[in-house]
């Protein structure tokens, strides 16, 4: 990537106005890795992307990514899950070799695996070396008859999210537009309403919750192209394009395809969120109204009307066990509000919260939520997590994976609600599991077990106070 385009993504806000003014965001730090590199953001975004062959041009090193401990699922197929790599060592880069080890890991990737399409993934090192991977794909492409896309997000260019913009310019230079959706079906024209179709951006199915949300799109007629990038197949992102709508799930992440799509195809975009009851309701409300379908919206409003009767009458018992109680939330992003939405929804209360991967719209919502007093937490080390359990009387941290021990070492009960999770929390059904998990963690036998004093703690206790008794009877 030429360092203009870095230098434009670089200074592209992630607010949703997102136009060249920069007021009130946050420039990213080329360098920075407290929020990982370019080269992790770009994979995190891309991956999911289930029927291509991911290729990791660079050292073995770098193909060693996390990804595999992501809760991100396939309803199909597992190509995804394959980690690949051109495995340069330092005679390679001695030698300039790199091109040529890139040209024949493509060939072996589309004989051994015949995927949808090639992502090639670059790295540091060739980034340094000077390798050409744009055109070595072209070659490739045209060698062999399949898609082979360069990802260029080099660690080295920035931050993870910066990676995370990268890889979303990529599907809309070289993917997005190469191709026109499938017809409808047949049955599809003896409906007696019409079928929309709709993108969902920033969308990664972790854990499978987006999996309750498309019967809810299914019911009312809203056909996906495309999840970028959860679930998705290569011929889905390309054709995002024809899309009525599209809605932006994580907007730190990849506001510039929304941006991008409304400036090419006219396509307008909407921000929202699946986590809670009412955030659920509000964006298949929003969907209706930005397609602006009078029948759309009225079967809208019935479904909104059923599937809150059911869920509310689902979750009294729930609310039951958990109404009053006290939650430290820190996590970041879209997430940031939209699961406090869902825990007030639950009848509980969030001291405060994460903001560190939040936008300044993110921190408005937040506001908008918990009044202009709440406090939001940008920096999250243990000492200033726990200072703030004990101050507040938190009865339970909700963070993400590496805050665990931090929670289980001050015997605080703790649920996970980033990628690394097993349980979607998404849509109405996932309401129910939040509700269910939260619950299962506060009232787990173990916290009482292990708060009590230790064994040989009270066995310390009970001598000395038999030699304090001994002693007072002698005097």
């Amino acid at each position: 990537m030429k360092a203009k385009d870095i230098a434009a993504l670089l200074d592209e806000p992630a607010c949703s106005h997102n136009q060249k003014s920069k007021s009130g965001c946050a420039r990213p730090k080329p360098g920075a890795t407290a929020g990982g590199c370019a080269f992790d953001g770009a994979q995190i975004a891309l991956l999911p992307i289930a029927d291509v062959a991911h290729i990791v041009h660079g050292s073995i090193a770098c193909a060693g990514s996390s990804w595999d401990n992501r809760g991100a699922r396939s309803s199909g197929p597992a190509l995804y899950k394959i980690g690949m790599t051109t495995d340069l060592t330092e005679q390679d880069v001695i030698m300039g070799r790199g091109e040529k080890r890139l040209f024949h890991s493509i060939k072996q990737a589309i004989d051994s695996y015949h995927p949808a399409a090639v992502f090639v993934h670059n790295t540091c090192v060739p980034a340094l070396m000077g390798d050409d991977i744009e055109a070595v794909c072209r070659a490739a492409e045209e060698r062999w008859q399949v898609p082979v896309v360069p990802v260029d997000a080099a660690g080295f260019y920035g931050t993870k999210n910066l990676g995370n913009r990268i890889a979303g310019e990529t599907m809309v230079k070289y993917v997005v537009g190469t191709r026109e959706p499938d017809p409808l079906p047949p049955a599809a024209a003896k409906l007696d309403f019409k079928i929309h179709d709709i993108n969902l951006v920033g969308e990664y199915n972790i854990a499978g919750e987006f999996w309750h949300v498309l019967p809810l799109l299914d019911e009312l007629g809203l056909r996906v192209l495309c999840t970028l990038s959860g679930d998705a197949r290569y011929r889905e992102v390309q054709t995002m394009h024809r899309a009525e709508v599209n809605m932006m799930v994580c907007s730190k992440a990849m506001i510039n395809v929304a941006r991008k799509l409304q400036e090419a195809f006219g396509t307008p975009w909407f921000e929202g969120s699946f986590y809670g009851v009412a955030d659920v309701s509000q964006a298949l409300r929003d969907f209706a109204r930005q397609i602006n379908d009078a029948d759309l919206s009225k079967r809208t409003e019935t479904l909104i009307a059923r599937e809150e009767t059911r869920i509310h009458k689902l979750l009294e018992p729930w609310r039951q066990r958990l109404r009053g109680k006290r939650v430290l939330l820190y996590t970041g992003g879209v997430k940031s509000w939209s699961v406090i939405s869902a825990l007030q929804d639950l009848g509980m209360h969030v001291v405060a919260t994460g903001t560190k991967k939040s936008t300044e719209e993110d921190k408005a919502r937040i506001r908008q939520l918990m009044g202009d007093d709440v406090r939001m937490l940008d920096d999250g080390n243990p000492r200033a997590l726990l200072d703030l359990v004990r101050e507040q009387r938190v009865d339970i941290l909700i963070a993400g994976g590496r805050n665990m021990y931090t929670a289980l070492k001050a015997r605080l009960p703790f649920l996970d609600i980033n990628q690394e999770r097993e349980f979607g929390y998404a849509g109405y059904e996932g309401m129910l599991e939040l509700a269910r998990q939260m619950a299962l963690t506060l009232e787990s036998p173990v916290w009482q077990a292990v708060r009590q004093p230790a064994p040989w703690d009270v066995d310390v206790i009970d001598a000395d106070l038999t030699a304090t008794q001994k002693k007072s009877q002698g005097a």
